[in-house]
């Protein structure tokens, strides 16, 4: 059996390390990526190992998308991993998340409606719950709260999956300052009382 590991929106520091797989003292046999490596540009990869790839290859696996190749992306791809290396983002983001969790938490502490704060580096969650104790997600509160910080100057997504409606996704970029962090913050805290008073 082969481990593969999807790392579309965690890859390249945004978890507070290289890879998130890192975080669990694992080696997948094969990684995906995309999103970070692009930088916005449509770009993906596929790492494994040479056996894996030539064990493919004899079994005639073929997949080609319009933009195999294409020397643009591919250029991006390099001067992502160049700025990743560069800037040393990866230690950056670890200290980075610590302070943005920090301010989330202070948050919560503030505000009932906030149930949990979870996740890694800066790839956070914020349970938006109807009830604590219970953890029951408010999934209105969670939309008016998003679309508030919108109109605040702050672009806060809802996570509209399943079970996770009152989830607000917090996903700054990687060069994100302390400064910016409080000022999101800051927004976020806004949001929050304006829309708990609309109830």
């Amino acid at each position: 059996m082969l481990l593969i590991v999807d790392e579309a929106q965690t890859a390249l520091a945004r978890t507070g390390t290289a890879f998130a797989f890192e975080q669990h003292n694992v080696t997948p046999d094969t990684l995906t990526l995309s999103k970070t490596l692009g930088a916005g540009l449509p770009l993906a990869a596929t790492i494994t190992s040479s056996e894996i790839e030539q064990d493919c290859y004899e079994k005639g696996f073929l997949f080609y998308t319009s933009h195999v190749s294409d020397p643009l992306p591919a250029n991006v791809g390099l001067a992502v991993l160049e700025v990743v290396q560069r800037e040393a983002l990866t230690r950056k983001v670890a200290e980075l998340g610590v302070y943005l969790r920090a301010s989330l938490e202070s948050l919560q502490r503030s505000h009932e409606c906030i149930g949990k704060v979870r996740g890694r580096g800066l790839l956070l969650g914020l349970e938006l719950v109807s009830n604590r104790e219970r953890r029951e997600p408010a999934e209105q509160l969670g939309a008016r709260v998003s679309k508030r910080c919108l109109e605040l100057g702050l672009n806060v997504n809802i996570v509209r999956l399943p079970g996770m409606f009152g989830v607000l996704r917090i996903a700054p970029p990687l060069t994100v300052s302390t400064e910016e962090i409080d000022l999101a913050v800051a927004i976020l805290d806004e949001a929050l009382a304006d829309s708990i008073t609309k109830e």
